[in-house]
Formats: structure tokens, C-alpha cells, sequence
């Protein structure tokens, strides 16, 4: 966990893995290189610092890890009732504004924090994963150290914040470093350390925002996405289990900007670069695959149920 300094100027306003099997299963071909990436967000590179080109996140996860935890999943799960792929899960969401001042960086309005839900119920919706969001509560903290860097003060700002339990959805903004757009805590994490539990976006991200190619929502789609258990969708890259979802082909690197016909894998399929998990402009994200839909399903139940 990260410790925090003193704080000072705070003002707060409160208003109210089972693999994945079927007809379009990944298959690996032989002699298939193995990729470097395992759901890490590459570094800045020529690629991220180029012109108009963002890192979605920093969510890491090793394959050893990766691994372990399928196990677990299974293990888990293998306790539970069978589960549907689309059952109904509505999930409260608090939504917490970290800003400069009223009126000042940060600053995000009723208006566009109602837009970002629907964005992601749009999103989660038209894929038919069973997920929808329903906005709780909204609140402002005016603070300029925590929205200068909540990544510094990412546990003192979420232990003072933090509403509800493992099936709540609090969301954070603020003003990301590094070319971050933001980042979430997985399912499994939320026993261990509960009150980190949540999603952190860049405040510009939202629908209206001055980020572009990626002011339409789709940042809090994405780490939601994490936030219900899916990886990035060129996890392992070429090699087998990749994101340990079968109807996602495989990738061996992200996607960026929106480039159609990309093929980075000698598997069959090309690669996902409209998928709300890879890292293409908002306006090429578009889908969650069945397998998906039901891995966060079998997350669900495993951790938040």
C-alpha cells in the first residue's frame, strides 16, 4: 500500500475463471513467438509518446499470477451453482470528483458524471453482459495535492471516500501522470486490501472532456472491465492462455489509435482492436466478447456476490 503525507485545504461536498469454451475458442499455432506483455502496461515508448497516443493503465499482472488465480477461480467456483452468462447484476456506483477548486481543474458537472453512466451501461448493455450501473452518490473534494497526484495519495484519499461493499463501484478522478487515462483493482484484491477497492480515471476522460480520442467514456468502460476481472486482451500475448478468454484472439501487443485488418498473432482471428479491453481510441471501442461476459460473470460470484 502507498502512504500518504499530511494533508492540508481538504473540503469535501457529499450529495446523496473457468476457461472460457465454444465455435470461435482461441487455438495457438505452433512455433508461435511468445509475447512480452502479461496485462502490464508498456512503458512510454516511441509508440505511447507519439502524437495523440495515451497508456490506458497500470495494471499488472504476472503469468505465474495470472495463473495461480485462474486456479483459485476454478477452485472456487467449483463450490458454486452453474452460472449464467447474462445474469442481472445491477451495481451501485459512488462517484467521487477530486478537483482543484469549484469551477476550476477537475471540476466535472452532474450532467457529464450522469453522461459517463450511461456511457458504460450502454456499453456493458449493447454486449448483453448482465452488468448495468446506478449511480448512488456524487461527491466533490476540493484538494489540490490529491488531484494533483492520486497516485501519492490513492489510500488516503480512498479511505476517506470509499462507500459500500465488494459489489459497490466507487469511481475516482483526477489528473493522471505518466500519459495515464487510469487504472482498477481486480476482484481478488478487494478481501486483503477492501478499502483500495475502486476505479481511478483521468478527469478529462469523461464524456466532454479535453483529452482527445479519449473524451467519450470509454477509459471508465475499460477499467471497469478490470474492475469485474478481465484483463487487457493481449495478455500473454501469442501464447496460450492469453486472457484467459477463448473468443478474444490472440495479441501480442496493445492496439493503438484504431488500426483496422492489425493481425500481430499467426493464430487465427485478428487482433481485438474494438474491444473495450484493448487500448484504441474511444471511438474504435465498441465490444465485450460472450467469453467476457461470462468470465465477469465467474468473477462476480467468486468475489463480489
Amino acid at each position: 500500500m502507498r502512504s500518504a503525507a499530511a494533508l492540508t485545504g481538504l473540503t469535501t461536498v457529499t450529495l446523496a475463471l473457468l476457461p472460457i469454451t465454444g465455435a470461435a475458442a482461441k487455438t495457438t499455432t505452433p512455433g508461435t513467438a511468445a509475447a512480452v506483455s502479461s496485462c502490464t502496461t508498456p512503458s512510454a515508448s516511441a509508440r505511447t509518446a507519439s502524437a495523440g497516443v495515451h497508456k490506458r493503465d497500470k495494471n499488472d499482472v504476472s503469468p505465474a499470477q495470472a495463473a495461480a488465480l485462474d486456479r483459485e477461480l476454478k477452485s472456487i467456483l467449483a463450490r458454486r451453482p452453474s452460472i449464467q452468462a447474462t445474469t442481472p447484476h445491477q451495481v451501485p456506483v459512488y462517484f467521487h470528483v477530486i478537483r482543484a477548486g469549484k469551477g476550476k481543474k477537475g471540476d466535472i458537472s452532474r450532467k457529464r458524471i450522469d453522461q459517463q453512466i450511461a456511457v458504460m451501461n450502454k456499453a456493458y448493455g449493447g454486449s448483453k453482459t448482465g452488468f448495468s450501473f446506478v449511480l448512488k452518490g456524487r461527491d466533490w473534494t476540493t484538494n489540490t495535492k490529491w488531484f494533483n497526484a492520486p497516485d501519492t495519495y490513492e489510500k488516503t484519499l480512498k479511505t476517506k471516500l470509499r462507500k459500500g461493499g465488494a459489489g459497490t463501484l466507487n469511481i475516482y478522478s483526477g489528473a493522471l501522470s505518466d500519459g495515464l487515462l487510469g487504472w482498477a483493482t481486480f476482484p481478488w484484491q478487494y478481501k486483503s486490501k477492501p478499502a483500495m477497492d475502486g476505479v481511478v480515471i483521468h478527469y478529462a476522460t469523461i464524456p466532454g472532456g479535453s483529452i482527445t480520442h479519449y473524451n467519450l467514456g470509454q477509459s471508465a468502460t475499460h477499467e471497469t472491465g478490470h474492475w469485474l476481472g478481465l484483463y487487457h486482451t493481449f495478455e500473454g500475448g501469442c501464447q496460450k492462455p492469453g486472457d484467459y478468454v477463448d473468443d478474444t484472439p490472440y495479441e501480442s501487443e496493445p492496439a493503438y489509435k484504431c488500426p483496422t485488418g492489425k493481425d500481430s498473432c499467426t493464430a487465427p482471428g485478428k487482433d481485438p482492436i474494438h474491444n473495450f479491453m484493448d487500448y484504441s481510441y474511444d471511438t474504435c471501442m465498441t465490444q465485450f466478447t460472450a467469453g467476457q461476459g461470462v468470465r465477469m460473470q465467474q468473477e462476480w460470484t467468486a468475489y463480489r456476490g
